[in-house]
């Protein structure tokens, strides 16, 4: 047997090695819990990460903001269910719309015809009530549900569809409703963990879990200004107004919008952040309606390709283009101009278009800022005051046909896949270029160019050349033949009405 082989043998020196490893066996035992005096070997493991609520459940904060969290029920208009993004983008199959034959982009919220129901959160004892825009548009009635049952009506103090914001009002005689504080933006982190409140499909007082996947998200196209929470805590229909909410019981977002490919839940949700919540409800309370800053420029993300060319120092992060000033606006008297790559606002760099215009958005009318621009390789300090934002026009003019306009030579450079032509009555109404615009326009791109693979597309406006401007064809030939073989170009292009740069790389 092995065990005897082991301790049998006659030499003292063998019986010695016997004794070593009998006391190392004894050792070794105890080591591993046998002997109380080993214990320190053995760490208690440790439950210093695991957050106390996940020990002790979320009872206390749901106890607390849950009855700031109501369900909005509207009848004639309102839509009332958790927006869907268009799936198309995001790797989804386009065009796809909510269930049961709902538009695009939102699935049907609960009720019965005429009706539809959201949610919206308390965010002051006197009555008011944060919501999603979308929530109450066109609404006719719009009553108000507690979770202890009351049925209240309510009026609309005021919207503002460009962040999908609203505030409405009940009132309730010598009665202090509770509400939710408002959060702190700048404490967020992602990973946080969050509550979602609200009444999805109509079931009231839900509650769900979750953490914060991204701060920040900008460029999703739910809203013309956006500063979104996304979360993988479970939206859905009817949750939209409701509270995100953390594990202070702060009010850190609105829930607005989900990506779905089913109308249900899938792990991405957005909520409208409490930066821009904040501004937009006191907003409305003072006076009903936004009113935002305004520079008066149209900005554009820069590309590597662009980055080069405006000369921005080599690992320079963030800063936007601009590509158009318009005129008379404040950008103009301040002295900026088209090209610049703004680097600052204030103190805060400028991170990427979403941020300068949530920021600018929410900076006073009439107060001061300096700004930092990058021009010809130099920073350049300004000092810009603030405009209010113009409300939204469209402008439409068509034009008769006219004869057929002389087109460009063909060149050998990076531009040869262009064919472009003078402004003429007939592509002016076809493109719907401005009367007084001034550039050549771009007729034909050849599949496979250059041009094409950096985007241009025919109807855009050719305004500059290599930062050259360009007013008719005979200054786009004479400009554009001259540029080397192999050479990068940047192009300035107005298309429906919005200018950008576009650099275009030789392959």
């Amino acid at each position: 047997m092995p065990m005897l082989r082991m301790f049998s043998g006659s030499s003292r020196s063998s019986r010695i090695s016997s004794w070593r490893r009998f006391i190392l066996a004894l050792v070794c035992f105890g080591l591993l819990g046998g002997i109380g005096s080993y214990d320190w070997v053995v760490p208690a493991p440790s439950h210093a990460a695991i957050p106390g609520a996940f020990v002790e459940g979320f009872a206390d904060i749901v106890e607390k903001v849950g009855p700031a969290v109501v369900n909005v029920a509207v009848t004639s208009g309102g839509r009332g269910s958790s927006r869907q993004l268009p799936p198309g983008p995001f790797g989804g199959p386009p065009g796809g719309g909510g269930p049961g034959g709902g538009p695009p982009g939102r699935p049907p919220g609960p009720g019965g015809p005429g009706m539809s129901a959201g949610s919206g959160v308390v965010i002051d004892a006197r009555g008011y009530i944060l919501t999603n825009n979308h929530v109450v548009e066109d609404a006719n009635d719009i009553k108000v549900t507690f979770n202890d049952g009351r049925e209240v009506p309510a009026t609309i103090v005021g919207t503002d569809p460009k962040t999908d914001l609203a505030v409405i009002k009940v009132k309730l005689e010598n009665e202090n409703l509770p509400f939710i504080p408002w959060g702190t933006y700048d404490a967020l982190r992602v990973g946080d963990v969050v509550l979602a409140l609200g009444s999805p499909f109509g079931l009231k007082s839900s509650v769900s879990l979750g953490i914060i996947s991204a701060l920040g998200r900008g460029s999703v196209g739910i809203t013309e200004y956006e500063d979104f929470i996304q979360t993988d805590a479970a939206i859905n229909p009817g949750n939209s107004g409701g509270a995100l909410v953390n594990m202070k019981g702060e009010l850190i977002g609105i829930n607005t919008a989900i990506f779905s490919r089913t109308g249900g839940s899938e792990g991405v949700g957005f909520a409208i952040a409490v930066s821009i919540a904040k501004d937009i409800t006191s907003s409305l309370i003072e006076s009903g309606k936004v009113v935002r800053g305004w520079m008066g420029v149209a900005i554009q993300e820069l590309t590597p390709a662009l980055a080069q060319s405006f000369q921005l120092p080599e690992g320079q992060q963030g800063g936007v283009l601009i590509s158009e000033v318009h005129q008379d606006g404040p950008s103009a008297k301040a002295g900026l101009q088209r090209g610049d790559v703004i680097l600052k606002y204030g103190n805060e760099e400028v991170k990427d278009v979403n941020h300068l215009r949530n920021i600018v958005a929410r900076t006073k009318v009439g107060k001061q800022k300096e700004i930092t621009v990058l021009r010809d390789g130099k920073e350049t300090p300004l000092t810009l005051v603030l405009g209010e934002r113009p409300s939204d026009q469209v402008l439409a003019k068509a034009t008769p046909p006219g004869e057929k306009p002389p087109v460009a030579a063909k060149l050998d450079n990076v531009l040869s896949g262009l064919t472009v032509e003078s402004i003429s009555a007939e592509n002016r109404n076809q493109f719907g270029i401005p009367e007084d615009a001034k550039g050549v326009v771009v007729s034909k791109v050849e599949s496979g160019s250059s041009v094409e693979a950096a985007g241009i597309q025919p109807g855009d406006l050719l305004q500059e050349v290599s930062r050259s401007a360009v007013k008719n064809i005979e200054e786009y030939q004479q400009i554009a033949s001259k540029i080397p073989k192999g050479e990068l170009v940047v192009l300035l292009v107005s298309r429906r009405g919005n200018n950008l740069f576009v650099a275009v790389n030789p392959k």
